[in-house]
């Protein structure tokens, strides 16, 4: 996590007090990218930044602290200041001094972080600003134009922080303990004119040489963090004395083998009905595989209950592999979900193959009355509102056909369906099949007149 000898020397470049102290903070980003810094760069001068920021001596100029602390939220300023990984370090710096010793001891910002300058109430003013929402304006400022604004403490909007705090709490809640323990190995150097470390300018200039012993080199990442060391003792040996009496049994011993019954068989079988089931809602399955496929779930019909086959999916099912929904329709008649699968079926498209489903289910078992008229209602009311003139007759001769299977196996009641599908075998009177079915009403009319004046 150090940076190289070059990276310190171009971060430096980057944060001259010359050089920031009149530049937009909006144009920071691409003057860092300058500097040679990309996206995946930016954690480590983060850290590296926040080293800086703890020790007012490296620091000499007010203008570069406010743009060091501005660049933190730039790097990723694309993400919720929650996930910022330098969030705490704003947290720290919002606090009023009045609490900045609690929020230090709850461990608000990482332990490695230590403890940061405390800022001007100009600077305050727009980091409460710069988190809860950056304005264009504001980001046209430079350096210069904040320090100089004439902000009191009163007039500061102060950035509720509670949300963040409260994410800092459940990031460090899943760490280890180990992780949240440890001291800074640098102590600041004390400021004999700033005795309380308020963070005022001093006119020293920066201490590259301790800078460079501080973010570069392989020792760095070490030398700013001392956490105590995590001493695990090895576990103790189990004595062997009696895992081994197997290897030579005694002679008074008797021993007998026990045979798996379970070996060879094959443990694969539900995962290969689920995979042909997967595959028989996408597309028509080979008559092999469907029979692979109905020869299994009738060996074991609770099987029916774990293939994935929901409600919502019966319609791929039924327009895909008809047979195979016939065989599962008629394996779920108990299940507390029928009423749903059998709704689903009705308000589906009407199709041949939906027809069949519904047809032989009628030949198979005894299906609600309800289920099977609001079907037929559905079926003569699609057949009336096709555009298609062709698929019009072709799904009116469907119908004609599906309703004469009905009423021949005495599946249906044609007194309770006489009105609806005398108007539809005479609307579509023109087609054969049609005026077969109305011929077949007639007759069962006429039988039954008779048969009542007899």
């Amino acid at each position: 996590m150090s940076l190289s000898l070059k990276e310190l020397s171009n971060l430096l470049g980057f944060l001259q007090e010359e050089e920031i102290v009149n530049q937009q903070f909006d144009s920071f980003s691409s003057a860092l990218q300058k500097s040679g810094f990309n996206k995946q760069d930016h954690f480590r001068v983060g850290c590296a930044v926040v080293i800086l920021l703890q020790h007012n001596d490296l620091w000499p100029g007010q203008h570069q602290r406010l743009a060091a602390v501005y660049l933190l939220y730039d790097m990723y300023r694309s993400e919720p200041v929650a996930a910022n990984p330098f969030s705490s370090v704003f947290i720290h710096l919002l606090q009023p001094s009045t609490e900045e010793k609690v929020t230090s001891s709850n461990l608000t910002y990482p332990a490695t972080f230590g403890k940061i300058l405390s800022l001007s109430t100009p600077e305050k003013a727009f980091l409460s600003q710069l988190i809860a929402s950056p304005s264009k304006d504001l980001l046209k400022k430079t350096p210069h134009m904040v320090l100089s604004s004439k902000t009191s403490e009163a007039n500061v909007q102060a950035y509720d922080v509670s949300g963040l705090q409260l994410s800092m709490v459940e990031k460090q809640s899943q760490l280890a303990a180990i992780n949240k323990a440890g001291i800074s190995c640098v102590i600041p150097y004390p400021d004999i004119h700033d005795p309380v470390g308020n963070g005022t300018e001093n006119s020293g200039k920066p201490n590259v040489k301790l800078m460079e012993s501080l973010l570069t080199g392989n020792n760095a990442p070490t030398m700013r963090n001392l956490r105590p060391e995590f001493i695990r003792p090895a576990p103790p040996l189990h004595p062997c004395t009696d895992e081994l009496l197997w290897m030579n049994p005694t002679d008074n011993a008797r021993h007998t083998f026990a045979w798996d019954t379970s070996m060879a068989e094959n443990t694969n079988t539900g995962v290969e009905v689920k995979r042909l089931m997967a595959k028989a809602f996408k597309t028509t399955l080979t008559v092999p595989q469907q029979q692979q496929l109905l020869d299994e779930l009738n060996n074991d019909q609770k099987l029916i209950y774990h293939v994935g086959l929901t409600p919502t999916k019966l319609p791929d099912l039924v327009e895909n592999n008809p047979l195979v929904a016939i065989e599962a329709l008629l394996m779920l008649m108990q299940s507390s979900q029928i009423t749903e699968y059998f709704t689903v079926l009705v308000n589906m498209d009407m199709s041949l193959h939906s027809m069949e489903v519904v047809n032989r289910l009628t030949t198979a078992v005894e299906l609600p009355t309800e289920f099977i008229h609001l079907y037929i209602s559905n079926c003569i009311s699609t057949c009336e509102t096709i555009k298609d003139k062709y698929m019009q007759n072709r799904l009116v001769r469907l119908v004609c056909v599906f309703l004469q299977s009905l009423i021949r196996n005495n599946i249906i009641n044609v007194k309770e369906l006489f009105i609806e599908v005398q108007a539809f075998c005479i609307e579509f009177s023109r087609i054969r099949e049609a005026a077969g079915l109305f011929r077949l009403l007639k007759q069962l009319d006429s039988g039954e007149g008779e048969a009542s004046r007899r």
